[in-house]
């Protein structure tokens, strides 16, 4: 019997011939049988997909079609997947699709699609072309190209949105090494929000300067109106700076932080990392007291940011407070420390 026949070896008798013959027979009815059943599956809908997947594959197992009938039974099993989201398999059942039949048109618009969920747009790009140079007439295909470009001139515009945010972020890092200024973590950020320096065209570095009224920032008033007794006249008050707050961060760590609120904010590499220095140590204040640096009003922004004890939080942070009030002498002498 041909069941008993060893790998490899042709049948000899009629009978062996036959029952060989009987064999393949069955072994394609029912590959197209599972094939049916799966289409019906997939009718069925989403709970459906995995059971239609099985019986694509046992269909494809029987190894009992031709070429062009296994192609469709792979081009299947890559639609089910497609609507899965298992687009790296829907993208190998499409190819193996295409091999067996290169005429299968519906193979080269599932790899495309396949493709483009897996962002492999010139892939994707090449498929639609290939099945429309199969079909010129088809209208699904030329609609899935003109997504693709679409999708891909929108990777192109991030793309320049993301360099274009990382040149300025390190063009600014630039402007401050080259100002020889201090940056340090940032303060303040529910007052601040994403305000960041900018370095203009002219190599101009402007900086958001963020006042706060020392005496009142642990109380819920406005920052005049409660100046009722005309404490804080512009003759009376003084601007202060805190020395030495924190620590000098490192370049990669400012860039980050520039980057925040930018098309740049998520990228993993800012290409800083392997050459970039570890943050710098504390700022040794004397005595465990604060030290408050009085600002001269005639110097300009620039000068007292070059301060050797000045580390900008980022956005400079400047203390108004009022020679006039019972504050003052708190402050001065360092009692006084800004809330956590």
């Amino acid at each position: 019997m041909a069941l008993w026949m060893e790998t490899g070896s042709e049948p000899k008798t009629e009978t062996e011939i036959a029952d060989l013959e009987a064999i393949s027979a069955l072994k394609e009815s029912t590959a197209l049988e599972l094939k049916e059943k799966g289409n019906e599956l997939v009718k069925k809908g989403k709970k459906h997909y995995p059971e239609a997947i099985h019986c694509y594959s046992r269909a494809i197992d029987q190894k009992a079609l031709n070429d062009h009938d296994t192609s469709v039974l792979f081009s299947n099993r890559a639609h089910v997947n497609l609507l899965l989201g298992n687009y790296r398999r829907a993208l190998s059942d499409s190819q193996d699709a295409i091999k067996l039949f290169p005429a299968n048109v519906k193979a080269y618009y599932r790899a495309a699609k396949a493709c483009l969920s897996l962002n492999l747009l010139a892939e994707a790009k090449s498929y639609c072309e290939s099945g429309v140079g199969k079909d010129p007439s088809n209208e699904e295909l030329k609609k899935l190209a003109k997504q693709i470009d679409l999708k891909k001139l929108e990777q192109e515009q991030r793309e320049a949105q993301v360099s274009k945010a990382l040149v300025e972020a390190k063009d600014l890092v630039s402007a401050t090494e080259d100002r020889r200024l201090k940056l340090g973590n940032a303060m303040y950020r529910e007052l601040t929000g994403l305000r960041k320096p900018v370095l203009d065209k002219n190599g101009i570095l402007h900086w958001p300067v963020l006042l706060l009224y020392a005496e009142f920032m642990s109380k819920s008033c406005p920052p005049l109106p409660w100046d009722k007794e005309n404490h804080y006249s512009r003759d009376a008050i003084e601007l202060y700076y805190e020395a030495g707050s924190g620590i000098c961060l490192s370049k990669s760590k400012i860039l980050r932080y520039l980057l925040e609120g930018t098309a740049a904010a998520n990228v993993e590499s800012i290409g800083e990392e392997k050459k970039d220095a570890a943050d710098g140590s504390p700022y040794d204040s004397s005595a465990g007291s604060y030290k408050w640096v009085k600002v001269n009003e005639k110097r300009t922004l620039h000068d007292v940011l070059k301060e050797p004890n000045f580390i900008i939080p980022m956005i400079p942070v400047f203390y108004v407070v009022s020679k006039r009030s019972a504050f003052y002498k708190d402050f001065i002498t360092g009692k006084w420390r800004p809330p956590a």
